[in-house]
């Protein structure tokens, strides 16, 4: 077939080397720069070298479509005659095809329907480095059945970036396959650094700053200015695709200004792959990165933004996120001016930004909501991928995520391996939610309708801009958008057909997709077949009739019931999803004030409290409690609320309240947990503090501070902390806050002292003190580190030293007090004090207080309680 083709690409020298490696070794790594023409000339070279079909893979439809018609152009030909192309929903292809151009993910499908690829002899797996999942499945799947089943079967990566050696590892086993390359030949690109005249906020998970939007216009008309050509402009997403080209709207009349992204019709995406008589500026998203030829650019104009997928793995919400292009991204985009003559780009960031870019972009298998992934390795026979040539492994915690998902859709038993179940929803070719909703929801609202529903929400863009689940629905069946229609009356087609028929108890199990080709003795396991579901084969359903909004409502709470929402305020837009998390409607959304919604699709940004409902259908009470089944729940709750116990039943759709009743006898055990937090939440104060517990409590910390333990902790923290064991029996007896005002604090507190320093409480920190005068003076604890007693300095005449507490350790704070119970001294040292402080005492207040004793030797002199009664 390449004989037929005259043109002369840089490729072609290689080609030849391509074909001797994979004589000699069946495999190898095809490195071709863009533009070079890898992916037209080499599925050609090869299909000269087998007799078979040729299988090339690519990561977009719109590519695939775009390499088989460029291959069928070449050789003089229609598409479907020796070169064909299948992707989800169309396929054209005939018996003369030699070379077929699909999806990697329509790859994955074929190879779990038929390992062994019957009829195929060779497979050339393009744009490897994407690293998309479907990619890395398909490189994964291919080089396993071709080491158990196939090994005749050739098998090429190709790749545009110089990360040849690790696909080189993974394709060739024992030994790195070989590696051949295609020298660049490509035109010279000028690059010139065009950064924004005023800061723009950095990319995220919000819309893309309209400053950049502006200087992006701003520069492609400079480039139409200075240069000749057309320009190929790169732009994150079709959202920005819109928004630059209104703001080129008054070129129209000289330049054909065309969007190309993956949620266009096949006609308009044709449309800007087709020269024109006049200039064009194509506004295309990452799809032109590579594969695809856009004939006629002199001048890229890169915004220099790509937009990925982000999971949360905790609310299962994904979103969209704009980051910062990476550079071998760069490169490739740059790469779009040089392929057919000398062409310029204009980066619409500085060259110091440049030098900051990351060298790679991540790999989908990172960021992605690995559901469908898990999917197909369980349907592959390896669930957790281990011994597959992946390219990086799964992370962890999202497979288990998935996993869980899986298992709970019936989809994967409790070992994580394939349920027949698990293959009837793999064969829907959609995700997992999706292909369970298809498959139980075509019982409920009919085949047909389940169908519609399901590819509406399966294919990107078809509901538009608007949060109406249903009214999209309705206007695809009112063909109000051609384009949108025609797409989406294909995959409700597809998906039709893919609803199993016959024997409901074997749903999917006859033409279900066997294991992967080292693990087919594993296939139709016992057990493996699940419950008979009902299905009727007829297109109506066996159930009541329901409308379209119930319909939808119900469709996409079998899908994601843990995203049933249910309004918070009566006319609001706020919600609560059943998964716990809020969610808002746009302002002015026509969903505004709906009672229950079924949440498609939400995105919640980083750092965000809520998320953003981006497409719902309105349901009522019963329909959500029918789909959301599993989340039901019935709990008697016992708990502290507005501050005393509440106890009630109530029954939960996951985390959203239905009903609440009152709980007539709810258990001890309840109540004491109850009372035990709103201790914690309250404090202690909730307790009733005589002065005898607050005397004992205090006497406690002084032990602890003197002695350490095991004398007990007794602040706030260590009391809460250990409320079931000091206040156990009390709290065990009480049912409401006002018993807790009736503990005996005291006792409850004793029962935090170990035997045997019970015994010796009052004996090292006791409640009074007898001082030399005779009387039971009471200490003072509230400072833990120096106890204080107050006392009437008469009472101490006699006392030499000050007295100690504690074994000894911590002496007594002396406050010595005047006759009218004022502080006249403080000491912690009484003997220093009798030297040197009560003299100058007993000179200021002798003669203020003639009538009671100041002995000129305190320490001698007898102690007394009373004043001195003098003879007239």
């Amino acid at each position: 077939m390449l004989s037929d083709v005259p043109l002369d690409l840089p490729v072609r020298p290689a080609l030849a080397p391509l074909l001797r490696a994979l004589t000699d070794a069946g495999g190898a790594v095809l490195v071709a720069p863009p533009g070079t023409g890898k992916t037209t000339l080499a599925p050609l070279a090869v299909a000269d070298g087998v007799a078979g079909r040729v299988l090339v893979a690519q990561p977009r439809r719109v590519a695939a479509r775009a390499a088989a018609r460029r291959m069928a152009d070449l050789l003089g030909e229609r598409v479907g005659h020796r070169v064909g192309y299948a992707v989800r929903g169309d396929r054209r292809v005939g018996p003369d095809t030699r070379v077929e151009v699909v999806t990697t993910g329509l790859l994955v499908r074929r190879l779990l329907r038929d390992p062994d690829l019957p009829g195929i002899d060779a497979v050339l797996l393009d744009e490897v480095h994407e690293r998309q999942l479907d990619a890395d499945l398909a490189l994964a799947f291919t080089v396993e059945a071709r080491a158990a089943l196939r090994p005749e079967l050739w098998l090429v990566a190709m790749s545009a970036t110089p990360e040849a050696d690790r696909f080189a590892a993974l394709l060739g086993g024992d030994a790195p396959a070989p590696v051949v390359r295609a020298e660049a030949a490509l035109h010279p690109v000028t690059r010139v650094f065009t950064p924004p005249p005023r800061p723009v906020a950095p990319p995220g998970a919000g819309r893309v700053d309209p400053l950049l939007l502006d200087h992006v216009a701003a520069t492609v008309r400079r480039a139409l200015h200075e240069q000749d050509g057309d320009v190929l402009v790169f732009l994150p997403g079709a959202g920005e695709i819109g928004a630059v080209t209104r703001r080129l709207a008054d070129l129209a009349d000289r330049v054909a200004v065309l969007p190309l992204h993956g949620r266009l019709p096949a006609a308009a995406q044709d449309a800007a792959l087709r020269p024109a008589d006049r200039r064009r500026v194509v506004l295309a998203t990452s799809v032109a990165e590579s594969s695809l030829t856009v004939p006629g650019v002199r001048v890229v104009v890169d915004a220099g933004l790509a937009r990925v997928a982000r999971t949360d793995l905790a609310r299962g919400l994904g979103a969209l996120v704009t980051v910062p292009v990476s550079r071998a991204a760069a490169t490739q985009r740059a790469g779009r001016a040089g392929r057919q003559a000398p062409g310029v780009v204009y980066r619409c960031w500085s060259e110091g930004t440049h030098g900051r870019l990351a060298a790679q972009p991540e790999p989908e298998i990172t960021t992605a909501d690995l559901t469908g992934f898990a999917l197909d390795l369980a349907a592959w026979g390896s669930p957790d991928g281990a011994g597959l040539a992946l390219p990086d492994p799964p992370p962890p915690a999202a497979l288990a995520v998935a996993r869980e998902t899986l298992t709970a859709l019936g989809a994967v038993d409790a070992d994580g391996r394939v349920t027949a179940r698990g293959r009837a929803i793999a064969a829907t070719g959609t995700h997992p939610r999706l292909g369970r909703a298809l498959l139980d929801g075509a019982d409920r609202i009919g085949r047909d309708r389940a169908a519609e529903l399901v590819a509406l929400l399966a294919e990107d863009g078809l509901a538009g801009r608007h949060d109406d689940l249903t009214a999209a629905w309705r206007r695809l069946r009112d063909d109000t958008d051609p384009g949108a229609t025609a797409r989406w009356r294909a995959e409700v087609r597809r998906l039709r057909a893919a609803l199993p028929t016959g024997d409901p108890d074997r749903a999917g199990t006859p033409d279900s997709p066997p294991a992967g080709p080292a693990r087919a003795a594993d296939r139709d396991r016992p057990g493996d077949r699940p419950a008979a579901q009902g299905r009727s084969g007829r297109g109506r359903a066996a159930g009541p009739w329901l409308p379209d909004d119930l319909a939808a409502g119900l469709l996409v709470g079998l899908a994601h019931p843990e995203r049933l929402a249910r309004l918070r305020r009566a006319g609001g837009t706020s919600y609560l999803m059943a998964g716990g998390t809020g969610a808002e409607l746009a302002a002015g959304s026509a969903l505004t004030g709906t009672g229950w919604l079924a949440v498609a699709v939400a995105d919640r940004s980083p750092g965000a409290p809520t998320a953003r409902v981006r497409l719902a259908a309105p349901l009522d009470e019963a329909t959500a409690r029918e789909v959301g089944g599993a989340l039901l729940t019935e709990v008697s709750e016992v708990g502290w609320v507005d501050g005393d116990v509440l106890a009630r039943q109530v029954t939960r759709l996951g985390a959203i309240e239905l009903v609440s009743r009152p709980l007539a006898r709810p258990t001890p055990e309840l109540l004491a947990a109850a009372l035990a937090d709103g201790l914690r939440q309250a404090g202690l104060d909730l307790l009733t503090w005589a002065p005898a517990a607050r005397s004992l409590r205090q006497r406690l910390a002084f032990c602890r501070q003197a002695l350490g333990g095991p004398w007990p902790e007794v602040s706030d923290d260590a009391l809460l902390a250990a409320a079931d064991r000091w206040l156990g029996p009390e709290l065990a007896a009480a049912r409401r806050r006002a018993d807790l005002t009736r503990i005996d604090v005291v006792g409850a507190l004793r029962r935090l002292l170990p035997w045997p320093q019970a015994g010796r409480l009052d004996e090292l920190a006791p409640e009074r003190v007898e001082v030399p005068s005779g009387s039971r003076v009471r200490v003072d604890y509230t400072d833990p580190a120096a106890p204080v007693l107050a006392v009437k300095l008469q009472e101490t005449f006699g006392w030499q030293q000050t007295p100690r507490l504690a074994d000894g350790r911590v002496p007594l704070l002396l406050h010595l007090l005047s006759p009218a119970g004022r502080p006249v001294a403080v000491t912690a040292d009484l003997a220093s004090f009798w030297r040197t402080g009560y003299p100058q005492v007993r000179g200021e207040l002798r003669g203020r207080y003639p009538r009671h004793p100041w002995p000129e030797d305190p320490v001698t002199a007898a102690p007394t309680r009373h004043t001195t009664h003098r003879r007239r």
